[in-house]
């Protein structure tokens, strides 16, 4: 393990706007011996309003493009000039006019082309964009950073917009690039996120992926650890949006974590705890309005996992129910015949469960893949839904913690093994 090395993690949340970019600086000043890797997510908001403007692209609405396009534009350059006074504006505002000409050209591609492929090539530049903004920021504040690309370091197949990571080219990338970066500079910024293929087309590896990226950097790197920096304390037993009295995990285990993530807590990617886990690469999580504080601590240290239940809520679902159309029992061909179908329009399954006849399984809502589901399967099955319904999963539950989550609702469906409850509610 290289103790001389932190991997830091700062989402959009935390480099939203001028002053938030300035409180990342504040909380690398308070680790002036640290070599840090910082991994950065696009400022605020920014992928969303880039799938607008993809979106646009792909309908050919050059106004609406153009319009959302100047507003992206607006947003990032007045941050620009919040934090450089103007003679230190010529070079950043040149690098980030470079970026919005680049993103102007992509109007003129064919949308024949792969849409995954092309959607890669649009939301990728919210991170280029943050990255080069912070690199800056940092460089004139503690006068030290450099900048890194991480379509040349994190390498991939080309299974765009979740794509898999290329461990081997990876890990030499990373380590006769980034490497000699650090030997050299204190602190290098790159991308979250982003990716490229060995073709060296723009790949990313999913929504929320800049936690990944993270990991992936940490393993490679052999660092002392990785602090993701949030908008709350640590990492709560619930999501605060639904949940009133939350209360933070101070320490779980690795294990743990890959069950929350798996079920659906929001708080970290699922995929960054295995490169970890792995080397042993302790995560933090841990508030960028009060660094100082304890956070939550994660390792392999599996003594303090069942101290406190853990809810994970994932609203607008749509429960559906499948039987043979000749009302034969379901057999492993059956099932294997409705995975191939569900994986050919990428419906991912939340939780699943079979009987002699039906077979039913739990997707998030979204109207193209409701669609799409229903067409492929229809011709083979019954198909039913329930739509609107929410899922509630509880770690470490007793009678009192599942009676509390089910109260005033519908039990649609409902699992349970030693340590896990999960309930399709409506």
């Amino acid at each position: 393990m290289n103790d001389s090395i932190l991997v830091f993690k700062f989402g959009g949340a935390s480099v939203k706007n001028s002053e938030a970019v300035q409180n990342a600086i504040a909380i690398l000043k308070l680790f002036p011996k640290q070599k840090i890797l910082i991994v950065v997510s696009a400022m605020g908001k920014t992928t969303n309003q880039l799938e607008l403007l993809f979106n646009s692209f792909y309908k050919k609405d050059k106004d609406a493009f153009l319009s959302k396009l100047n507003e992206l534009r607006e947003f990032h350059v007045d941050i620009i000039d919040q934090i450089f006074i103007n003679s230190e504006q010529g070079e950043i505002r040149s690098l980030v006019t470079s970026l919005f000409d680049q993103i102007t050209l992509l109007y003129d591609q064919d949308t024949s082309e792969n849409k995954s492929k092309l959607y890669d090539s649009f939301v990728s530049y919210g991170e280029l964009l943050s990255s080069l903004i912070l690199q800056k920021a940092i460089l004139n504040s503690l006068n030290e950073s450099a900048w890194a690309d991480a379509r040349q370091l994190i390498r991939t197949d080309a299974n765009f917009q979740k794509a898999n990571v290329d461990w081997e080219g990876t890990i030499k990338n990373i380590n006769s690039i980034c490497l000699p970066q650090l030997s050299t500079h204190k602190i290098v910024v790159t991308q979250g996120f982003i990716s490229a293929n060995k073709n060296g087309d723009t790949t990313t590896l999913g929504r929320e992926g800049s936690d990944y990226s993270a990991g992936i950097f940490a393993h490679a790197l052999d660092a002392k650890s990785v602090t993701i920096w949030k908008d709350v304390p640590g990492m709560l037993n619930a999501d605060p949006k639904f949940f009133k009295d939350t209360i933070k995990l101070d320490k779980i285990s690795f294990k743990e974590a890959i069950e929350l993530s798996y079920y659906g807590a929001s708080v970290i990617h699922p995929k960054t705890l295995k490169p970890l886990q792995n080397k042993g690469i302790p995560l933090y999580v841990k508030s960028f309005t009060e660094p100082l504080g304890s956070g939550t601590k994660i390792d392999i240290d599996t003594s303090n996992d069942r101290d406190i239940p853990s809810f994970i809520f994932k609203k607008n679902q749509v429960l559906f129910s499948v039987t043979p159309k000749d009302f034969s029992f379901l057999i492993e061909a059956n099932l294997s015949d409705i995975f191939l179908k569900l994986s050919e329009v990428k419906a991912e399954i939340n939780i699943m469960q079979n009987s002699a006849l039906s077979f039913s399984f739990l997707i998030d809502e979204d109207t193209d893949k409701l669609k799409d589901v229903i067409e492929i399967l229809s011709p083979t099955y019954l198909v039913k839904y329930n739509s609107n319904v929410e899922l509630v999963t509880v770690r470490h539950y007793d009678q009192k913690t599942n009676d509390f989550v089910c109260k005033g609702k519908t039990i649609l469906l409902q699992q349970r093994t030693r340590t896990t409850a999960r309930f399709v509610l409506i």
